[in-house]
């Protein structure tokens, strides 16, 4: 099923922009992962290598890289996950034989940068972190009604109070199937985090919401939603962006 995704993902890529759609920018045209790429938990950093802000490969990705990746693609603030590398590259996680870059798959270092209860990944005790799991996405995706598109214009977005409470459920899903869940500070930050992040990536200011399908591309295809609409943020967004959204994610009630 995810191949075949990402096969018509990537036929419709290459094709012209249909007439509610934008383009893909030169040079950036989304192509499917390759037999041998490198691929991380986090869907936001796929994206960027699928549509070659990144290396297509995922591969020997160094500072500069993400800072280049990160504003041209979603306009933040080119040093705004400055940090996360250096935890990434602090850790030791890097295969590269460099100590200053690191491949995607890298990542899926459990409790130091993956943690249990993603959105979209089953957990480490399970066997696969990595890789994007269908069945631990359709539970979210019905929580955040992400194929409910109607009757009104609102019902097309994904509000902060939806996404909160899926993933506080999925959070709950995970406590009570994985008997070695890791509470862990990382764990209690990073969830709610990960979705103050695809949030304030995919956010529609003039919508106050994040679009359907623009969340169903980046997660499902890991692709940028041109077809569907997706515009380069006319505000630029930064850590104290995400930050907020965080802020917002855990005050609601759940």
């Amino acid at each position: 099923m995810k191949l075949c995704l990402f096969v018509e993902a990537g036929l419709i890529g290459l094709a012209a922009a249909g007439p509610w759609g934008n383009p893909e920018p030169k040079g950036h045209e989304y192509h499917p992962v390759r037999p041998g790429d490198s691929r991380s938990p986090c869907p936001g950093l796929n994206v960027l290598a699928s549509h070659g802000f990144l290396p297509r490969s995922g591969k020997n990705i160094d500072k500069e890289a993400v800072r280049s990746a990160v504003s041209a693609a979603y306009n933040y603030e080119h040093t705004t996950f400055d940090s996360a590398f250096d935890d990434a590259v602090n850790f030791k996680l890097t295969t590269t034989g460099n100590a200053s870059t690191f491949n995607l798959a890298d990542l899926a270092a459990h409790d130091k940068v993956e943690f249990d209860g993603s959105l979209s990944r089953n957990d480490f005790y399970f066997g696969d972190d990595l890789h994007f799991s269908p069945v631990i996405w359709a539970t979210t995706a019905k929580r955040l009604g992400l194929y409910k598109t109607g009757p009104t214009e609102q019902d097309k977005y994904i509000t902060i109070e939806v996404a909160a409470k899926a993933r506080a459920a999925r959070v709950k899903d995970a406590m009570a199937a994985n008997p070695n869940f890791n509470a862990s500070v990382n764990q209690m930050r990073g969830s709610p985090g990960t979705t103050a992040l695809f949030l304030t990536t995919l956010w529609d200011d003039k919508a106050g919401g994040a679009p359907k399908a623009w969340v169903k591309a980046w997660f499902e295809e890991e692709r940028l939603a041109y077809k569907e609409g997706y515009t380069f943020p006319a505000v630029q967004r930064n850590g104290t962006t995400i930050g907020d959204n965080f802020q917002k994610i855990l005050a609601v009630p759940v």
